[in-house]
């Protein structure tokens, strides 16, 4: 398994078919609300597919939301693949090319269920309450890296 930068326009299709599968057919997202600005292209914002014997299986990607901080999004693991650190591999290697691009940390929006997930990997949460977004239940998270 390897977790890469999206540059192919084919590499960004395979992005959005497993977050296709994840969330709108898995979760039942509206679609209206999964696609943005930010899938119209490889250079949008900063895409990562894991691969694993030449079949994409998860996705995330990043953007900067304020100067010196990552907001990661999207992320997503077929479902026959979580457990079996395909979710690390990715959150690792995003968080690498945010670093290395002069990120101090990064904040992201978690599934209520994903939390645990996120705690494990050394991010803490940050919003007292829930929110929805997207009709199911989020916490805003984050990590520092200084």
């Amino acid at each position: 398994m390897q977790c890469i930068r999206v540059t192919t326009s084919e590499q960004l299709a395979e992005a959005r078919r497993v977050r296709k599968s994840v969330f709108v057919e898995e979760q039942g997202v509206d679609e209206s609300l999964e696609w943005d600005e930010y899938d119209v292209s490889p250079e949008a914002c900063r895409h990562f597919v894991v691969v694993d014997d030449g079949r994409t299986i998860a996705t995330g990607r990043w953007k900067e939301y304020e100067p010196g901080i990552a907001k990661f999004q999207r992320i997503a693991v077929l479902s026959e693949y979580r457990g079996r650190s395909v979710g690390r591999l990715l959150m690792e290697g995003m968080e690498a090319d945010a670093r290395a691009r002069g990120c101090k940390g990064v904040v992201l929006d978690a599934q209520v269920t994903a939390e645990p997930f996120y705690l494990r990997l050394g991010y803490a949460t940050h919003s007292p309450d829930t929110f929805l977004d997207a009709g199911i239940p989020h916490v805003r998270m984050g990590k520092n890296w200084d």
